[in-house]
């Protein structure tokens, strides 16, 4: 007799399993995002919380870091054109990148994608994609250092460097509240508010 395990249930039970920062405590309800989400259901991150280091790289492979964006507010998402949920995602974080630039809040799409840069290129094309930077992480570097079981991921950081929210699945992230919430966690563009003169 033979037992059949579909890829679902492999999925689920490695979200439900898995000992790690992002994914260790994250129940099974959200690993597959077979339906798009809400941003309400952020799982907001405690003070003081850290991920390890990562690193990733654009598309004409130079590296960067989170570092790289120090002062900004930073939605990163973990990503790639073939996961479904991805894709039915993407236009939503474009729209969100177009929402937040004005306030130094930047979308950072990091694709896992074996095709690299070409490949999310022609998929930007294909899905009228304006608002996006083409950034790769080869062979799920991240993923595996955040011990992720599964994309779509999307971790809100503070200007600061801190991890304030993740989301494992996906979301719409185009509407007023979605917005709103990435702005509230990001914090306030300093730079934008006027010295007080004494």
């Amino acid at each position: 007799m033979s037992l059949k395990v579909s890829r679902r249930r492999v999925l689920v039970t490695a979200a439900t399993v898995a000992a790690g920062t992002i994914g260790g405590n994250l129940a099974p309800r959200r690993a597959l995002a077979q339906e798009m989400g809400s941003v309400d259901d952020l799982e907001e991150m405690p003070p003081g919380a850290t991920l390890p280091a990562f690193q990733f790289f654009t598309a004409d492979n130079q590296p960067r870091t989170l570092a790289d964006y120090r002062g900004r507010g930073v939605v990163l998402n973990l990503w790639a054109t073939w996961c479904g949920p991805c894709v039915a995602e993407m236009p939503t974080l474009d729209t969100l990148a177009a929402a937040v630039s004005a306030d130094d809040i930047v979308v950072l799409p990091v694709s896992s994608d074996a095709g690299g840069a070409a490949s999310v290129r022609a998929f930007y094309d294909g899905h009228d994609i304006d608002h996006l930077p083409v950034l790769l992480d080869p062979g799920g570097a991240v993923t595996q250092a955040w011990q992720v079981p599964g994309i779509p991921v999307t971790v809100i950081f503070d200007r600061s460097g801190h991890p304030r929210a993740r989301l494992i699945g996906g979301a719409d992230w185009s509407t007023p509240a979605a917005v709103a919430k990435v702005k509230a966690l990001c914090g306030p563009n300093l730079s934008k508010i006027p010295a007080v003169k004494i």
